[in-house]
């Protein structure tokens, strides 16, 4: 009898323990996925796992020599899921579960309780530094899903899932900018989706270090109730290099920077890839804003990130370029 190796499926915060054996194939094994979570073989993204050489049909899970309980992360998405998507009203808005937060909550930064927070984490939350910071620099941070890649469309490579111009994008970035990725979700996620996308490895820039779930603050928002946030001050309190004035967040979701409002930007969310990749271009056009805010503002908390479209620099001379060079 062929040995059995007993594997854990991760997908949409749940586990799922598969016992199958080292004979079978990997397309073998997304059917024994599909029986215990209804995704289907073609909408399985199995994210961590290494298939060299050969298709998926051909590969062996024994000679993938995987250690017993090894964690496979999947994304895909259910039947109803996608159909439900594709079905709802178009005048619904893009975002359904962002709050829009009142500039009377916006007190919430400022009280001691949530002050308090952050300064644990400042101290509890352990940063691993990927890529030498360098003085002189603003700091640029960046959320993942829905701002640089969509997490929830089906598809065969990372590429079609990425945001259009993401590494023009953060090439021109670098520049002016250290890079920083702050995902609502567990390392191990952002660690993947990050090679996935090739972000990890690019010879053009670096990303200077990821922070996950554990360095949010849970804050108490007066007509929402309880909510994760992305306190940026638990960056600048461990870095007295980047403050209020030289920092930046993209986010799809405004809430997320509710303790640190004046140096937050709600990005378009970048949803159903397959549609949408020949016409986005939120990251070309940024791309253009965040270089002038880097040359021409000294406080980034001057300007409201919420009309960045509009935004023209007092410092640019009539006759200097204003087209970014995002797209060379």
């Amino acid at each position: 009898m062929d040995k059995e190796i007993p594997l854990i499926i991760k997908w949409s915060g749940k586990e799922y323990e598969i016992l199958i054996e080292e004979n079978k194939t990997v397309s073998d094994l997304k059917r024994e996925i599909a029986a215990k979570t209804s995704v289907k073989p073609e909408r399985q993204k199995l994210l961590n796992l290494k298939v060299k050489g050969k298709t998926e049909e051909q590969c062996k899970l024994g000679a993938l020599q995987l250690k017993p309980n090894f964690k496979i992360m999947m994304m895909g998405s259910l039947e109803e899921d996608i159909q439900e998507a594709n079905t709802a009203p178009k005048d619904l808005p893009q975002v359904l579960n962002d709050f829009d937060i009142d500039d009377e909550e916006i007190a919430i930064e400022n009280r001691d309780i949530y002050l308090n927070k952050v300064a644990r984490r400042v101290k509890e939350y352990e940063v691993k530094i990927l890529n030498q910071l360098r003085p002189g620099k603003k700091l640029l941070v960046l959320d993942i899903d829905y701002t640089l890649f969509d997490h929830r469309t089906t598809a065969q490579s990372g590429a079609e899932l990425m945001r259009p111009y993401l590494h023009e994008f953060l090439t021109s970035a670098y520049e002016d900018y250290d890079i920083v990725i702050w995902s609502a979700t567990n390392m191990k996620w952002i660690i993947e989706k990050m090679k996935l996308l090739g972000v990890d490895r690019h010879p053009s820039y670096k990303i200077a270090f990821y922070m996950d779930s554990l360095a949010m603050i849970s804050v108490q928002a007066p007509k929402y109730g309880m909510i994760d946030v992305k306190p940026l001050g638990v960056i600048w309190g461990k870095f007295e290099q980047y403050t209020p004035k030289n920092t930046i967040m993209f986010d799809d979701i405004r809430r997320n920077f509710i303790m640190n409002p004046k140096n937050g930007l709600k990005i378009r969310p970048f949803r159903e890839a397959h549609k949408n990749r020949c016409t986005d271009n939120e990251l070309l056009r940024l791309s253009k804003y965040i270089k002038d805010l880097a040359k021409f503002c000294d406080d980034f908390t001057t300007v409201n990130h919420k009309n960045w479209e509009k935004y023209k620099p007092k410092g640019r001379s009539s006759g200097e370029d204003t087209e970014s060079d995002v797209r060379n």
